[in-house]
């Protein structure tokens, strides 16, 4: 059963990395998610990655939600330019405000903060805290190598394969997009 996204999360670094191919992904993630008719929810900076994406998608005219904690407010020059930006007091109610906005998750390139996001909306989905999908947007194969451990976590008994399963990933933003519409939640039980 398809679903319709009305709205997408995007996980993604403060920084911009070390390559344009970085740069040039979130600006084709956010224009996609902008040409589509959805709504951009992301981390409310607007510096790094995070800046680019959010950019990109209030550029190709599209609605941009950001989420930010007060500590990071100025830390991360919080972007001033949204469709909406709301200030949290912590990490955890932004992971929280950024899921119950969102109907999907796509990570880009990022450090802890990405991870962090990204695993717990997985767990999340694991768990049927919520029933949304998880993708990554794999620009120069930056995921792989953590792709390679969850197959060893995996092989090692320690995440079933349907739950490994679940995470989505491709490096075109388009096809991801329609991947995420196409996920169903694995019937599978917890253990």
């Amino acid at each position: 059963m398809d679903m319709k996204l009305k709205s997408v999360a995007v996980f993604c670094g403060a920084s911009k990395g070390t390559t344009q191919n970085y740069t040039d992904a979130a600006k084709a993630m956010g224009q996609t998610i902008a040409e589509q008719g959805l709504t951009l929810v992301y981390g409310g900076g607007e510096v790094g990655l995070m800046g680019t994406v959010a950019n990109a998608a209030l550029d190709a005219g599209g609605e941009v939600i950001g989420v930010i904690t007060k500590s990071l407010e100025k830390l991360e020059i919080a972007h001033t330019g949204l469709t909406q930006l709301e200030v949290v007091g912590t990490m955890a109610e932004r992971k929280e405000r950024m899921a119950e906005l969102s109907d999907g998750f796509i990570s880009m390139p990022g450090g802890y903060g990405t991870l962090d996001e990204l695993f717990e909306m997985i767990t999340w989905t694991q768990l049927s805290i919520h029933s949304k999908p998880n993708a990554l947007l794999n620009i120069n194969n930056y995921f792989e190598h953590l792709l390679a451990f969850i197959n060893t976590a995996t092989e090692s008994g320690f995440i079933q394969a349907h739950f490994r399963d679940m995470i989505i990933q491709d490096v075109d933003p388009s096809r991801l997009l329609e991947k995420l519409e196409r996920f169903e939640v694995p019937a599978k039980k917890l253990y």
